[in-house]
Formats: C-alpha cells, structure tokens, sequence
C-alpha cells in the first residue's frame, strides 16, 4: 500500500476569511474554489506541496447529509512544521494566539493559533535556539 498524500479539509460557516487569512498572511494560494451560492462552498488552499481545504457548512450539508451534524463538532487541531518560525510569527498579524510563544521538551519553538474558524494551528521549527 502506498500513501500519496493526507490533506486536511476543515468545515466553517464561513470560509472566505480563512483563504484571506492563508493567502494574505501565510502565502498559500488558492487552488480551487466552488460557490455556494454567493458565497465559497469550498476552497483547496496551496503552498508548495503543503495543501489545506475548507467546506462550509452549508456545503458539506448539502453534499453529504448523513454528515451534517458531524461537520459541527470541531475544532480541529493541526501541528505545522515550519522551517522558520520568525517569518510565521511575523505574518500572523492579529491572529489569536493561543500557545505563546514558547520551546518545548521536545525540543520545538512553538506557536499556537486560532484561525477565523476556530481551528487551532500550531507551528514549530525544531532545531532552532531558543
């Protein structure tokens, strides 16, 4: 068995803030896009090889019923390894922190975010000084 890839896809109510967030901070770009009526459906956000999808609500309701109630129960939790956590922390603006800054037993400098979703993020470079 071989495994080509896991993207993560994360469901909001709204997603336009989170492709703005990605791509204006974090320099992803927007792969695809599906509307919802006047508004986003779903995006898949790139940057390099790294991939990230968001489905609204409404969308993932509308396309797989069963699932509706499930899509609701987030947050999702996301561990990003960075080669340099510097740039990150400077592109995040006003983003929510929620893990200050801090270096780990594990030997990570870590930084915890919440995203207009509610979805926390987590970036880390290992092997940097503290």
């Amino acid at each position: 068995m071989t495994l080509k890839k896991i993207t993560a896809v994360l469901f909001a109510e709204e997603i336009e803030p989170c492709v703005q967030f990605w791509t204006e901070r974090i320099g992803f770009m927007k792969a695809a896009e599906v509307p919802e009526g006047n508004k986003l459906g779903f995006a898949m956000l790139q940057r390099g090889n790294v991939e990230l999808m968001y489905q609204s609500y409404a969308s993932a309701t509308k396309d797989v019923p069963a699932l509706a109630e499930q899509v609701r129960r987030g947050p999702t939790f996301l561990y990003v390894e960075v080669e340099n956590l510097d740039e990150v922390i400077g592109a995040l603006g006003d983003a929510e922190i929620v893990i200050p800054l801090r270096t780990t037993f594990y030997g990570a400098r870590e930084i915890g975010i919440k995203d207009p979703a509610g979805h926390f993020f987590t970036f880390a470079q290992f092997g940097a000084a503290a």
